[in-house]
């Protein structure tokens, strides 16, 4: 996968040369750009890794893209009354 087929609008790319960007800037447009993503995003993601966060290991839209890579935690069981109550 290309960096184009991977970020059609360009705004991972844009976010990158932002200078001073903070974290919620970057969740915030990674929220605006999975809007348009693909259903199996994992194959974008890691082009975008590779591409963009290699070069910029620090920067907040890299944590942001490990975070999105990452596996959700398992479900657990919620104790007391919203444990038992039924949906």
């Amino acid at each position: 996968m290309t960096g184009d087929e991977a970020d059609p609008t360009g705004l991972i790319r844009e976010a990158y040369r932002i200078e001073g960007i903070t974290p919620a800037d970057c969740r915030t447009i990674f929220l605006d750009w999975a809007l348009g993503a693909p259903a199996d995003m994992r194959a974008p993601l890691e082009t975008l890794l590779m591409l963009y966060g290699a070069d910029a290991p620090e920067h907040p839209m890299t944590d942001v893209l490990r975070a999105a890579l990452a596996s959700p935690p398992a479900p657990r069981r919620r104790g007391g009354y919203a444990g038992r109550r039924k949906a």
